[in-house]
């Protein structure tokens, strides 16, 4: 037995393949795109003010809000790159 383990190929050629750098790309855009409506919408209570009231610990709505929008934009930013990249895979799938 040896103790030399095979390289691996490199991965470079696949995410080149799915178009994996340009999906990111598209992702982030529309992650960033729908955070900054969703914050500008909740925080300028374009739709009116919203019923009921709060107490934020620490920090006021605005911060709190805004670290949501962090979070909605990185989920969506990975939801839309994982669709196209599933996209681009399939597509690719059907071309061979």
């Amino acid at each position: 037995m040896t103790d030399d383990v095979p390289e691996r190929p490199p991965a470079d050629g696949l995410l080149r393949a799915l178009a994996v750098r340009r999906n990111a790309r598209i992702g982030a855009a529309t992650g960033l795109a729908l955070a900054v409506a969703a914050y500008v919408f909740r925080v300028l209570e374009l739709f009116g003010p919203f019923a009921g009231t709060r107490e934020y610990p620490f920090f006021g709505p605005e911060v709190w809000f805004l670290l949501l929008a962090f979070v909605l934009a990185t989920t969506s930013a990975m939801l839309v790159t994982a669709l196209l990249t599933v996209a681009s895979a399939y597509r690719l799938a059907r071309e061979l």
